[in-house]
């Protein structure tokens, strides 16, 4: 049998939260603004040629991809090598510029920035020794 419901135990309604106001795109224009700001100010040239890299792989996969999709994927294989080669050398950018990053000094103590380029070269070697065996 179910409990009988009684004024005490009743739930209060709790009032709706305000609306949040609405970002306006003078807002979003200094957000951003200042974010760029900080990012001139604060990273070295080297992270940046690093994050250059970065957008021209992201760029030339979404290129690649959408070729594929809009235009054709005749030969597939060689689809599938060009954009597994984009998105395994950002991989690896992405984690070179990770272990040469000041910021990050204390989480790779007992890599060397040099150590750190070796491996990224070598591992460039092996991905693209990997891609022109899958090209056929």
């Amino acid at each position: 049998m179910a409990p009988k419901s009684s004024a005490a135990t009743k739930q209060h309604a709790t009032p709706a939260p305000a609306a949040a106001p609405e970002a306006s795109p003078a807002a979003a224009g200094n957000a951003l603004q200042s974010l760029l700001n900080a990012y001139n100010q604060n990273t070295s040239p080297r992270l940046k040629l690093i994050d250059a890299f970065l957008v021209f792989l992201m760029i030339s996969g979404v290129l690649q991809f959408l070729y594929c999709v809009l235009v054709t994927n005749f030969p597939f294989n060689a689809f599938l090598a060009g954009f597994g080669s984009c998105v395994g050398q950002f991989v690896l950018t992405a984690s070179l510029r990770s272990q040469v990053n000041p910021a990050n000094r204390n989480e790779f103590k007992d890599i060397s920035p040099e150590r750190a380029f070796a491996d990224f070269a070598l591992g460039s070697i092996v991905l693209h020794f990997f891609v022109y065996n899958f090209l056929g």
